[in-house]
């Protein structure tokens, strides 16, 4: 008999797998994903100071949409955009956390870069 696989367990070793060879430095941090049934959110980290430079999400009162949709992740891209430009960064290192580059990952790396991002 097939086992069930734990899509939490195998999104975590993705993530882990990728993080190995990503780092994010101060002149190049890092852009995070992570994605709930509810939200997304999105920050941009210094690793090597293992801080967090500038942070936006579906919660924030500046995106009308409050769901996880490819909608939301638009505004939520060029949200987070906007903010890095405002603290001087201009390029990032794009972790997708785990999940697949296609639709609501896809969706908010775009506008991310539509919005002056460079990765």
């Amino acid at each position: 008999m097939v086992k069930q696989t734990n899509r939490k367990f195998e999104r975590t070793r993705r993530h882990i797998r990728v993080r190995r060879k990503i780092s994010g430095t101060a002149e190049c941090p890092r852009l995070c994903i992570y994605r709930s049934n509810a939200n997304i959110y999105v920050q941009i980290i210094d690793d090597v100071a293992g801080v967090t430079l500038a942070s936006a999400s579906t919660i924030d009162k500046e995106i009308k949409e409050k769901h996880a949709n490819k909608v939301a992740a638009k505004e939520v891209g060029s949200l987070i955009a906007k903010r890095a430009i405002e603290k001087n960064i201009k390029t990032v290192v794009f972790d997708r956390g785990g999940y697949i580059y296609h639709g609501i990952v896809k969706e908010l790396a775009e506008a991310a870069r539509e919005a002056g991002l460079e990765f």
